[in-house]
């Protein structure tokens, strides 16, 4: 096996022999470049590091889940294998998290701390690799959910190809961060057991995961050690689904993937399958999948879209509902599946070099993603529904805690998805505030962002090292291009409109916008400066009449943002007796949201009864704050959706959102 350390990013630059083609044809400036300095994501990373991950970690120590580790070392069948049988990833998931975060946050205390446990977990792995502790501690009676063999239920319930693919994506972060193979080692050992089991011929068996991650994991594992077989075993588990034993909607596997053009089933393993086939249609050029996605992602952003960028309607199965059915009180929108509809996206705009990926990318990101977490690190949502009667908080930990160790493995790896490069283009997809080093071009530079995006609209890029003859590509954001989402399922229906402008030096610069940049190229220079300035003013937005839950409603953003009303901003109004008039005003003021961003007050009319039982309305103003910043105060009303017109006004509480099997247990 090759020992060469290549950072992800190398997915999109390069292949060894045994792929056909080169890659994505945009390469993401990886996490280990770019480092957070100021502003919103500081904060967010702050709170990730001070309180998230070490909370991640301390439910892993009470919960059992190093315990398990030791215990497979002494297996028994006297021990009760209790939990779920992916608890495993948790403790995965935290350690890919931590590793990103010391870019930001060098810590030798941290990386000791992570050092141990993978100690634990290198104990715990039998001789040939396999490791997973739900039947290793106890063999002769594992979790009832992973059979009498291995792989016997792997199609179904087991999760040891989910197990594997979170601790391959732990690994890889873990070594781009550090450079030890301690953790990459013990991956690489339980894929090799995997392939020696499962794959094409030689008497192996057949299986495809039952949830997807590995596909997607394998090919990380791929570059980061130049063994072609983990590519073609990410092929052949993508090539398999829809063929085997197993045909149904929820697990994606209805029909062969190169046939589907649904977004159907369990909405996590959805957007893990479609990442994985990205990842592998960029490195074999394997057309038939690409189409597939595109097919999937209109199907999605056309169709199934919440305007939070949330994905997933229905809490039976986790799953997508049918086209157009997005229900706002008991939507699902699970946190993990908001992740996964940013992995994909992320991988579209590299495979297309369009905007339109990271405009949906964006909207999940700060409003479907950002909603799962509290503002101060310690409080998750598993489901995020848009609308509430109260009742609905958020909690500490779940039993199944995929969200809360999702959320600590994704947020600290948001430095990633910032800047981009292709020859001598610089993509720059998300305004953060911080320093970057990359190439482009084949020159060296150093860049700095500051803004106070996404409270703010102004942007300033500054050349702090190095230069050269190269495009700087500004993403300009669909909602400042009039657009509220690629596909037509959300419009804007104020009549206002928003623009940009862009100063290089101080000197404006004109030009068009093409695939939803703005470019300009020049002889970059230490100290050069780009402005780029957004308008945000508070929009109204309207969903296509099909969605039934919406219609005769409007909702309200500011930029990147949705708003809500919630009750502790609208002391004396009833959230879902209020009405917006016809021609509503909206203005930015009435205070700071939690977490810092400006509220937006909005003229409506309360609706009241009189003695006589008669309808009637009075002047009110009511007060919104960011979508991602509710539920920090305490359980409550909140609504995303404000009627317009009488006849969509409820008066009264909506119905109340069901509860996840897995939730309270």
């Amino acid at each position: 096996m090759k020992k060469i350390r290549l950072s992800i990013a190398v997915l999109f630059a390069c292949a060894t022999a045994s792929a056909q083609h080169a890659g994505y044809p945009i390469t993401p400036v990886p996490f280990t470049a770019t480092h957070v300095s100021g502003g919103f994501w500081k904060q967010r990373l702050d709170a990730c590091r001070d309180v998230t991950i070490p909370l991640a970690f301390s439910k892993c120590e009470e919960s059992g889940r190093y315990a398990n580790f030791v215990k497979a070392q002494h297996p028994c069948d006297t021990f009760h294998v209790g939990g779920f049988p992916f608890d495993d990833t948790d403790v995965y998931k935290t350690i890919e998290g931590a590793s990103y975060l010391l870019q930001t946050y060098p810590d030798e205390r941290l990386e000791s701390y992570m050092d141990s446990v993978i100690a634990l977990m290198a104990a715990a792995q039998e001789p040939d690799g396999y490791l997973y502790t739900a039947r290793t501690m106890n063999p002769k009676h594992p979790h009832d959910w992973s059979g009498a063999e291995r792989w016997e239920k792997v199609e179904e319930l087991s999760h040891e190809f989910y197990n594997l693919g979170h601790m391959i994506e732990g690994a890889v972060a873990h070594y781009d961060a550090t450079g030890k193979r301690n953790f990459l080692d013990i991956a690489i050992r339980y894929a090799d057991c995997v392939c020696r089991a499962v794959g094409p011929g030689g008497g192996r068996l057949v299986r495809v995961p039952g949830h997807q991650i590995a596909e997607m994991a394998l090919v990380k594992l791929y570059l980061a050690t130049g063994d072609g077989k983990y590519l073609d075993q990410a092929k052949f588990f993508l090539d398999e689904r829809g063929r085997t034993s197993r045909r149904d909607e929820y697990s994606q596997a209805h029909k062969p993937v190169v046939e589907q053009d649904e977004a159907v089933g369990h909405a996590v393993r959805a957007t893990y399958m479609y990442s994985g086939m990205a990842d592998v249609a960029a490195l074999t050029g394997d057309t038939a999948y690409i189409r597939a996605v595109d097919r999937i992602w209109e199907n999605i952003v056309g169709k199934k879209l919440y305007i939070t960028g949330g994905i997933g309607a229905r809490a039976a199965g986790e799953s997508f509902g049918g086209n157009y059915e997005l229900p706002n009180a008991t939507a699902y929108c699970e946190t993990c599946a908001a992740i996964g509809n940013v992995y994909v996206n992320h991988r579209l705009f590299l495979l297309h070099g369009d905007a339109k990926y990271y405009d949906v990318l964006e909207r999940s990101l700060y409003n479907g993603v950002l909603s799962g977490i509290s503002l101060d690190g310690g409080r998750f949502f598993y489901p995020n529904p848009l609308e509430s009667a109260g009742g609905y908080g958020r909690k500490a930990w779940f039993g199944c805690a995929c969200c809360p160790s999702n959320l600590c493995r994704f947020l600290p790896s948001v430095p990633g998805y910032v800047y981009a490069v292709r020859g001598d283009s610089l993509y720059v997809n998300l305004y953060v505030e911080g320093t970057s080093r990359l190439e482009v071009g084949g020159r060296k530079v150093t860049l700095s962002q500051l803004t106070a995006y996404p409270f703010d609209g102004n942007v300033r890029l500054s050349v702090a090292k190095g230069g050269g003859d190269f495009a700087v590509r500004l993403r300009i954001p669909g909602w400042a291009r009039g657009e509220v989402v690629p596909g037509g399922l959300y419009r804007f229906a104020d009549g206002r409109r928003c623009g940009y402008s862009v100063k290089v030096n101080g000197e404006p610069v004109g030009g068009g916008i093409r695939n939803g940049y703005f470019t300009v190229r020049r002889k970059w220079r230490k100290g050069d400066v780009v402005e780029l300035s957004l308008d945000m003013e508070p929009r109204l937005v309207a969903a296509d009449p099909r969605v039934e839950a919406d219609r005769g409603m409007l909702a309200v953003e500011r930029g990147p943002l949705v708003y809500c009303a919630e009750w502790p901003d609208n002391p004396g109004l009833d959230l879902f007796s209020v009405l917006l008039p016809r021609k509503p005003r909206l203005s930015v003021g009435g205070g700071k949201a939690p977490g810092g961003a400006p509220m937006i007050e909005a003229g409506v009319q309360k609706l009241s009864y009189d003695g006589d039982g008669r309808l009637q309305t009075s002047d009110a103003v009511l007060r919104l704050i960011p979508y991602y910043a509710w539920a920090n105060r305490g359980e409550g009303k909140m609504a995303v959706w404000l009627p317009c017109e009488a006849g969509a006004v409820r008066l009264g509480p909506p119905v109340q959102l069901g509860t996840n099997e897995f939730l309270d247990k």
